[in-house]
């Protein structure tokens, strides 16, 4: 059936009347985008449910991706259909736009697509190297979905304006130009986009990352980066957003890309057991010889290392196998209390802080308060 024929039809069921054959046409049209898209929507929810049982995750990404831009699309077509059908009719001006807004409206839904796309599939690469127990790279995944996202986005943009009417080559001349004036006006900003893209390409720390600043009050898990701003959760669970900007001026420190957690602690044994010392830091260092999660391919030291003012300082100084920071904690407990249970087979004790009173030759104390006073000084000294 052609348009002459679409029209005669029309024109047989309205009777000639060119108002009433206007009104028919579009809601012809109208109609016809409504069953098209109810049609649509179903069988891309179809096969959207096919694509989600594949082992690729190209279609499922794409799939999605297409669905509500296709609707879209498919409106914007049809009114533009419909205005066209106005505008001939009755050739009002304001009509002319029709084409110039349908062409940004089309460029404008395969943009919208094309972001989706990728973002689905920067989504399915993360999610099936995680179930597959694969190591993934969340920081660099992040950046090349940015940076794709932002190459559609500068491209529709430059097409659009094409289509417009504008030269490319103008706005690319004004963009030269004014992109000075913007430099000086916006240079936090360009800062912290220039941080941003240098922590993508230094990876200091990616994403899930335990980071640390002594040069700033800057400790947390990594939870988001930017381009503008980096999101750190605090230990306390507040965000803490920190400019880009700021990471080309401090130190970084990553704990969470140890390779093993330090156990430094001192054990102070009392004077009188001074011909045990020696035995007792053998006795420990042969307990950390053989204790599973002590790495012994890393420096240990016990020995006597300090002659303290109430105790002989021993030294212990090892290496955990682990970097947990809970099970870290764990493990150092059953050593220190290994440690006790030695310094106590050993026949000693652990010092703590006293006090020695000296009285001279000849001289008593009598009387219960000088026992009482005596008592006192000779009790163990505060922690003051």
């Amino acid at each position: 059936m052609d348009e002459s024929t679409v029209d005669k039809f029309i024109a047989e069921i309205t009777g000639g009347d060119a108002t009433l054959m206007l009104i028919t046409q579009i809601f012809l049209v109208v109609l016809a985008v409504v069953v098209a898209n109810f049609f649509l929507r179903r069988a891309l929810a179809k096969l959207e449910e096919r694509t989600l049982h594949t082992a690729t995750p190209w279609d499922n990404a794409l799939v999605s991706a297409a669905r509500k831009p296709l609707t879209v699309l498919a409106w914007i077509i049809g009114i533009a259909f419909a205005a066209q059908i106005v505008h001939t009719e009755t050739d009002a001006a304001i009509f002319e736009a029709v084409g110039p807004a349908r062409t940004v409206g089309v460029i404008a839904c395969i943009t919208w697509f094309l972001i989706q796309f990728i973002r689905n599939v920067q989504d399915s690469i993360v999610q099936q190297r995680v179930a597959r127990g694969e190591p993934v790279d969340r920081t660099t995944v992040d950046a090349i979905g940015k940076l794709l996202r932002v190459s559609v986005l500068i491209t529709a943009t430059l097409v659009g304006l094409q289509s417009l009417g504008f030269s490319i080559s103008g706005v690319l001349a004004f963009g030269g130009i004014g992109g000075i004036a913007v430099g000086f006006a916006a240079k936090d900003l360009l800062a912290n986009f220039f941080g941003g893209l240098m922590v993508y390409l230094d990876r200091p720390f990616a994403v899930g990352d335990w980071v640390r600043s002594p040069d700033k009050e800057i400790e947390g898990t990594v939870e988001e980066i930017g381009w503008r701003l980096t999101r750190i959760r605090t230990f306390d669970k507040r965000p803490l957003y920190v400019p880009n900007a700021v990471f080309t001026q401090i130190t970084v420190e990553n704990p969470s890309r140890m390779t093993n957690r330090r156990i430094f602690e001192t054990v102070g044994v009392r004077y009188d057991d001074l011909d045990r010392v020696e035995a007792i830091a053998a006795g420990i260092k042969a307990m950390l010889r053989e204790h599973p999660d002590i790495d012994q391919s890393q420096t240990m030291i016990v020995n006597l290392n300090k002659f303290g003012a109430s105790s002989l300082d021993i030294m212990v100084y090892t290496f955990t196998k682990t970097t947990a920071w809970v099970l870290f904690h764990e493990i150092k407990q059953d050593v220190m209390l290994k440690i006790a249970d030695i310094v106590a087979a050993h026949g000693a004790e652990i010092a703590f802080p006293t006090r020695t009173l000296h009285l001279p030759e000849g001289v008593h104390v009598d009387g219960p308060a000088a026992e009482a006073a005596l008592a006192a000084a000779a009790a163990p000294a505060s922690a003051a």
